[in-house]
């Protein structure tokens, strides 16, 4: 199927909500935290376990963790209490 081709002179500008911003910040940061408390409580139950390949999946969750909390430090968003 063909895309429409859109008229750039009907094109309306969006005005930016600037209050917006910090609201959207605040649940990235309340949705990563609580992913990463998630996967260290997957993690703590897998050590108490004695599971095929635990090991294996410790370490991804570890990388996981370790790649979200970048993430927060990237974005300035560690100085927000965590969840």
């Amino acid at each position: 199927m063909d895309k429409p081709s859109r008229n750039r002179s009907t094109h309306c500008e969006r005005a930016v909500m600037l209050d917006h911003h910090d609201s959207v910040r605040d649940h990235v940061h309340q949705k990563v935290s609580s992913e990463v408390e998630h996967l260290e409580r997957r993690i703590e139950t897998l050590r108490l376990r004695r599971a095929p390949h635990a090991e294996i999946m410790i370490s991804a969750f570890e990388r996981m963790i370790n790649r979200k909390k970048g993430f927060l430090r990237n974005w300035e968003m560690t100085d927000r209490p965590l969840c």
